[in-house]
């Protein structure tokens, strides 16, 4: 599936351009990933990429209710100022929502039982940025100060790098390198991480899968977003590279620019140039 947009209406009149990519890769059947990138009334733009789990398709259940609830809850009941600490105890009260629904979905389906998923979300302003996520989808930013990951994976394998048991080399081939300590619905609750960081023009952010993350390595992701390119460009290319390494994995990603564009009238902020 390939989406993209141009995100205005903020009252300044800057702008914000986004792609959102999901694929199947080369191995699996089908696709439990699912992407979403929505803006409210007031123009703020949220961007989610959950990535499911469970038997019998019931990962693509659980993934596209996770998106679908966001997204309502989005639209209903959004903060309607730019502030972090009230963007970060919204996302807590809504993925906590979410997960109860989730949870109580696949306890009154058998189909679906033990199913689950991560999710990484990111609320985006052009002065700052707020995460929310659970599991092992990330989110990392590329500003002046480099390229660097905001998320911190919920998974046994990280676990023991930071415990010092394994190497972060180790880890990128451990056979228990995708078992996760935490998900959206495998629980009644759940514990979410926040994290609220500056978003400056030029900076890019990308939410991604481990179908992503396990086949193209921090710097070339950095490089490819570095590139003077547009963004569907750099999309592809970071989805091709991971289908190249191997595509063991469904791919999704999002992408947003807090362009250097400063009216929404610009004609160099037009889709065709992005």
């Amino acid at each position: 599936m390939n989406i993209n947009k141009l995100v205005s209406g903020y009252e300044r009149g800057e702008i914000m351009k986004v792609v959102q990519r999901t694929d199947r890769g080369k191995v699996r059947n089908h696709n439990e990933d699912h992407v979403g990138i929505f803006t409210n009334l007031q123009g703020h733009l949220l961007a989610v990429v959950a990535d499911g789990m469970g038997g019998h398709l019931a990962g693509d259940v659980a993934s596209k209710m996770t998106i679908k609830l966001i997204e309502d809850l989005w639209d209903n009941n959004a903060p309607n100022k730019e502030v972090p600490d009230q963007m970060e105890i919204w996302f807590q009260q809504a993925i906590q929502e979410i997960n109860g629904k989730i949870y109580t979905y696949a306890n009154e389906n058998p189909e679906c039982k033990g199913m689950g998923t991560t999710l990484v979300a990111a609320f985006c302003t052009n002065k700052f940025v707020s995460i929310a996520h659970i599991g092992d989808s990330r989110c990392y930013i590329l500003n002046e100060h480099g390229f660097r990951q905001l998320t911190d994976d919920h998974s046994l394998v990280n676990e023991l790098v930071k415990s010092g048991q394994i190497s972060k080399e180790d880890a990128e081939h451990h056979p228990r390198k995708n078992v996760l300590l935490r998900a959206l619905g495998t629980e009644p609750t759940v514990t979410i991480d926040t994290i609220t960081v500056d978003f400056d023009k030029g900076d890019y952010l990308i939410l991604c899968t481990d179908g992503l993350s396990n086949k193209v390595s921090d710097k070339e992701i950095a490089e490819i977003l570095s590139k003077d390119e547009n963004l569907e460009n750099k999309a592809d290319q970071l989805i091709q590279m991971a289908n190249d390494n191997g595509g063991e994995d469904n791919i999704t990603l999002a992408i947003i620019h807090n362009s250097e564009c400063e009216k929404a009238g610009d004609n160099s902020c037009s889709l065709a140039n992005e």
